[in-house]
């Protein structure tokens, strides 16, 4: 990983871990933006989430895998670009799992997530900034993106 900024990597990592929702982007077939709100858990150097395998976000990342993800704060938002993968692997999905029902406080069963379409989006590219230091804290960190 480069970085190009004042920004500390574990401080845009604390956000990614702290965000309790997370605005995903896709892309529509014909090339339209299409953006919707997502729980996640940033975890293993990713973003995982789940949805519906019929879901807009899930038949756009079939087409076109290319995605955008932030944090829910806009004041000091962490940004992630990357090739989002599907997780169809039980023992992962379980892991995936059990985070995600640790951070929500909530019980879904593994066989929920196995039903749903999970993905993770490990990042090319992640941009931050804190808008108390607009011009001084912009921060972009470039990833190695030879990932299996």
């Amino acid at each position: 990983m480069s970085s190009e900024g004042l920004l500390a990597w574990s401080w845009a990592r604390k956000r990614l871990v702290g965000s309790h929702d997370y605005w995903l982007a896709t892309v529509w077939p014909d090339g339209r933006p299409h953006v919707t709100p997502v729980w996640g858990v940033w975890g293993d150097d990713g973003l995982w989430w789940s949805c519906s395998p019929g879901s807009r976000k899930t038949r756009n990342l079939e087409r076109n895998p290319a995605a955008v993800a932030t944090t829910d704060d806009a004041s000091s938002p962490v940004v992630v670009e990357g090739t989002a993968r599907r997780i169809t692997d039980a023992v992962t999905v379980a892991a995936f799992a059990a985070r995600v029902n640790a951070k929500y406080e909530v019980s879904y069963p593994e066989a929920f997530f196995l039903e749903n379409a999970c993905f993770r989006l490990p990042p090319s590219r992640v941009f931050a900034l804190r808008s108390d230091d607009f011009e001084g804290s912009p921060t972009r960190w470039v990833f190695d993106t030879h990932e299996a």
